[in-house]
């Protein structure tokens, strides 16, 4: 079946890393070297977004007693059950960013293959729903897992908007000629576990986000632009850093979400 350019549809046909997507999935650990032992437990139902052709649905079902896959290609969901007769499929012609998740009332994960265009409203979506999966696992564009995963010194408003939210870990690259048809960019899997309750308050992310304005600059000069930063002075401003054992050279990359909510607190009192 030929694939729709503007739905970002690209087929994974690798058995392998498919059925290591849905072993992470499962919260198999074993499943790739680089991933951390779970930190939840197992579910029965495997929601998947974007199931296409069903390969990687071919995958989920061989690990999970039931999958709900959420497509949004009508002539894609209406072929898909036929591909599985007798499996406990269940098939939901929909926008995945209109699916309601807090209908979902049991345990449950998250496996998918996941269009680059729509990839961070995907992720906002899943952590900040009330019904959150136990994983997901999301193979998406290899330079956005990395700018997920990153740490102080790389880190981006989307690594600390998602790692205030959940675990995250790096799962397998995926090559794009395991594609059909090839993507322009190479692919990874990237693993989130949602956290109960966020670390830092939504205010704290706003924040960030001012101080990432001009990512490039030393962050003393993007907080000194911000209209709502209650310091008198640079050097106020250099004193409340140094405190917080931040280098006055530092650049909005380089604080951890710790940091950034200390310097936050710092500066609302």
């Amino acid at each position: 079946m030929k694939n729709n350019k503007s739905l970002g549809q690209h087929w994974l046909k690798d058995r392998a890393i498919l059925d290591e997507i849905a072993a992470l999935a499962r919260g198999d650990s074993s499943a790739s070297a680089s991933v951390p032992a779970p930190a939840s437990a197992s579910a029965e139902l495997c929601l998947e977004i974007g199931p296409g052709l069903g390969t990687l649905t071919s995958s989920l079902l061989r690990v999970f007693p039931r999958v709900v896959a959420v497509e949004f290609d009508e002539r894609l969901a209406q072929n898909l059950p036929r591909s599985f007769p007798g499996k406990d499929l269940t098939v939901v012609n929909q926008d995945f960013l209109q699916f309601d998740l807090n209908n979902i009332k049991e345990p449950y994960v998250i496996a998918g293959n996941i269009p680059y265009y729509i990839t961070s409203p995907i992720i906002m979506k899943i952590l900040a729903a009330a019904a959150r999966p136990l994983r997901a696992v999301l193979l998406i564009q290899k330079e956005v897992a990395e700018r997920i995963v990153a740490g102080p010194g790389q880190h981006t408003v989307l690594s600390l908007s998602v790692q205030n939210r959940a675990r995250v870990s790096l799962g397998p690259f995926v090559p794009r000629n395991l594609f059909t048809p090839p993507p322009k960019v190479d692919s990874a899997v990237v693993i989130l576990e949602p956290l109960e309750t966020p670390q830092v308050p939504d205010a704290v992310i706003d924040f960030i986000k001012k101080g990432f304005a001009a990512p490039r600059k030393k962050l003393v000069k993007n907080l000194g632009a911000i209209a709502d930063v209650s310091v008198n002075s640079q050097p106020e401003l250099l004193s409340i850093l140094a405190s917080l054992d931040v280098s006055e050279n530092a650049r909005p990359a380089d604080l951890s979400l710790t940091q950034w909510n200390a310097l936050y607190q710092r500066l609302k009192s």
